[in-house]
């Protein structure tokens, strides 16, 4: 675990707009929403820099997007 400030306070963001994904897709019953909150608020625990944290929760967003504009 790390615990550098500036990688404890980046991990609020990602964690914080998954939080509100997951709820808006289990109240709306959407699959993509739902799945995508998850990973975005589970993902800070396994990341170990900040490039790390940036680069993944970027490949978790562009995949919510991708999934939406494919019509799941």
């Amino acid at each position: 675990m790390n615990l550098d400030p500036t990688w404890l306070f980046l991990s609020l963001i990602p964690s914080a707009v998954g939080f509100v994904l997951f709820m808006y897709g289990k109240k709306q019953a959407r699959w993509p929403q739902l799945v995508g909150g998850l990973a975005l608020m589970v993902y800070p625990l396994f990341t170990g820099s900040v490039g790390g944290l940036v680069g993944v929760g970027l490949a978790i967003g562009g995949a919510i997007y991708y999934a939406l504009h494919a019509g799941w």
